[in-house]
């Protein structure tokens, strides 16, 4: 029998972390929730009916009873109702503005007026990542963390049998997981109105009049493109734990043992040191944010001014 002619399919839930119904169709934390209202309900009807008339009663037990209904069963934003409220309410009690440093910073002058009628003083701004080494390893707290950066693979373009290598390969690696495995995909968008500015400086130096022309061409393209649409790429990072394994670099080398079994599928793999890492981090907070000349420096990173040589003395 031919395996190029045996079909891969396999089926994958939509919500792999979906909760078990438990009966008729609710969760545990639906049923707590109706739980919980129906003895309130139960105990006010035990204290108040000798004294209150019985449809008073009735009109506020339904009440109560559609609004907990709707907020065990409602969903916002594909979260649960009552989640989605506390969320809100947290949010409404946050600080609205935060600054690093600010803890550290000693007591407040007596000249400085926060008062109601002035925007209030910024609150400490915790991250969740105390540190970034040379080597990429992200310290927070007590654990760290790697990067690996992957290209995507479309199983599409591939025959049966390379669709059933690449699942077989990618299968093996996710059972040979012991630590927390992050992997992120996301649509970046590409700055092709620089790539065209830099085509078409370096134009002129090619050895070739038909080199410069047609780099002046495509240099030409990029710039007509960006102009007409915004293009993007797909970024794929996935985030490696450094578990239970003892050693400074534990992280690190569960990135390297990640990107060689990543590389059976045929997709090219690179664990990021600090300076990448750093410029990957930023990119997820504000994917849209201008690129800046020389990127971002590392955490601890020296940064220094370029030397001018027309005022260098002999």
């Amino acid at each position: 029998m031919n395996t190029d002619d045996t079909p891969v399919r396999a089926k994958i839930p939509a919500d792999i972390d979906a909760p078990d119904k438990i009966l008729y169709g609710l969760t545990f934390r639906q049923m707590a929730i109706l739980a919980a209202a129906a003895t309130i309900v139960y105990l006010g009807w035990q204290a108040l009916h000798t004294v209150v008339p019985m449809p008073v009663l009735l009109a506020a037990a339904v009440l109560i009873g559609g609004v907990t209904f709707g907020l065990a069963v409602g969903r916002r934003d594909g979260l649960p109702l009552d989640v989605w409220l506390l969320s809100a309410v947290r949010q409404s009690r946050a600080p609205r503005s935060l600054a690093a440093g600010v803890a550290d910073a000693g007591p407040v002058p007596e000249w400085v007026d926060a008062g109601a009628a002035r925007v209030a003083l910024p609150a400490p701004l915790r991250l969740p990542a105390d540190a970034i080494g040379d080597d990429g390893q992200i310290q927070l707290g007590a654990s760290s963390r790697a990067i690996v950066a992957a290209t995507s693979l479309n199983l599409g373009l591939r025959s049966n049998a390379e669709q059933a290598a690449a699942v077989d390969a990618f299968g093996r690696w996710l059972n040979s997981l012991n630590a927390a495995v992050q992997i992120t995909v996301s649509a970046q968008p590409v700055d092709l109105a620089s790539h065209a500015d830099a085509l078409a400086e370096h134009a002129a130096e090619l050895p070739h009049p038909a080199l410069a022309a047609a780099c002046a061409d495509h240099a030409e393209y990029l710039a007509e493109l960006a102009a007409r649409r915004d293009p993007l790429r797909r970024q794929v990072l996935i985030t490696c734990d450094a578990g239970s394994d003892g050693g400074e670099h534990a992280a690190r080398r569960r990135a390297e043992d990640a990107a060689r079994a990543l590389a059976a599928l045929g997709v090219t793999t690179r664990v990021l040191d600090g300076a990448s890492a750093t410029a990957a981090l930023a990119s997820a907070a504000d994917p849209y944010r201008p690129p800046r000349n020389g990127g971002l420096a590392a955490p601890g990173q020296t940064i220094t001014a370029p030397t001018d040589p027309s005022r260098t003395t002999s």
